[in-house]
């Protein structure tokens, strides 16, 4: 942690509501004037696309597991020093994984690929990550020890197995049986490297949907965020000065179900996280920034 060079990381697994994060975050830093340096979970994978499909070929041959989720797919290393660099000096590499021709077209790259790495410059006011591992520890690495807002957005599994088939159907043409597959190879890792890292987060956002979800694997539909509550756990409420009181009147139709916890209707997520994390994340940059003369 460092209170000069503050980390912000936001953990999740796929399909967690990654759109809905990125706007909350993005109006957040808006308002407040501030100026982030960005780092994207994707860009520490240990393959870019080509070389992964080569590399689980190899997997399901030696009868080895590889994943997205875990250490044989990805540089948990490079996380970890990636944040320790920036807490240290405020400067840090990073590169980008382009998803998509729109993505990779100004790089003259291939969708899949990564762009070199490059150092940030000096004078950004924080480190913002997005990704699968923001929390993550293994063996000698812990980047959670790092970070000082970690952030867990995930939604309840059925509701993330959900989207994850709707969305690699849609987007990459994947029948549901190959994203089965690819859940349960994925098992492991998610239950050893994704899972552990929300008991870890200083703040939980779960989304829990109101309609029946029990067979994920026939829905013909994503429950709405209509169709869905927040569970909003606080570690520690006491570090942040949570004032329940106060989130139960600006979030209509809220309650809380335990001393630290808060349900909020689904379509109110943006907004909740928007009404909890401002005032952190100001009074955080604003302790960095008079800490560097700034």
């Amino acid at each position: 942690m460092s209170k000069k060079h503050p980390i912000i990381a936001v953990t999740g697994s796929s399909g967690a509501g990654t759109s809905t994060v990125k706007d909350a975050f993005e109006h957040i830093f808006r308002r407040e004037e501030i100026h982030p340096c960005v780092v994207e979970g994707d860009s520490f994978h240990r393959y870019n696309r080509a070389e992964m499909k080569e590399a689980l070929k190899r997997a399901v041959e030696e009868n080895s597991n590889l994943s997205h989720f875990g250490p044989e797919g990805n540089l948990f290393d490079e996380i970890e020093a990636t944040f320790a660099r920036y807490a240290e000096t405020g400067v840090c590499r990073r590169r980008r994984y382009l998803h998509n021709d729109e993505e990779a077209e100004p790089y003259g790259l291939k969708p899949g690929e990564f762009t070199e790495w490059e150092t940030v410059p000096t004078g950004t006011d924080l480190l913002f990550y997005e990704g699968l591992h923001g929390g993550v520890v293994d063996g000698n690495v812990d980047a959670a020890r790092h970070v000082d807002l970690l952030v867990g957005v995930v939604p309840i599994v059925n509701l993330e197995w959900i989207q994850k088939i709707h969305r690699d159907e849609a987007e990459r043409g994947y029948t549901a049986e190959k994203t089965v597959d690819t859940i349960l190879r994925r098992m492991p890792d998610y239950v050893n490297y994704i899972t552990p890292q929300f008991s870890r987060t200083d703040i939980n956002f779960q989304r829990v949907p109101t309609v029946d979800t029990s067979n994920p694997f026939i829905a013909r539909d994503i429950p709405t965020h209509d169709e869905s509550f927040v569970v909003i756990r606080f570690n520690k409420p006491e570090r942040f000065n949570i004032d329940f009181q106060y989130l139960l009147a600006m979030l209509k139709d809220s309650f809380m179900s335990r001393p630290n916890t808060i349900v909020v209707p689904g379509g109110k997520m943006g907004l909740a996280m928007e009404v909890i994390l401002t005032p952190l994340i100001h009074d955080m940059v604003h302790n960095a920034r008079s800490l560097n003369g700034r």
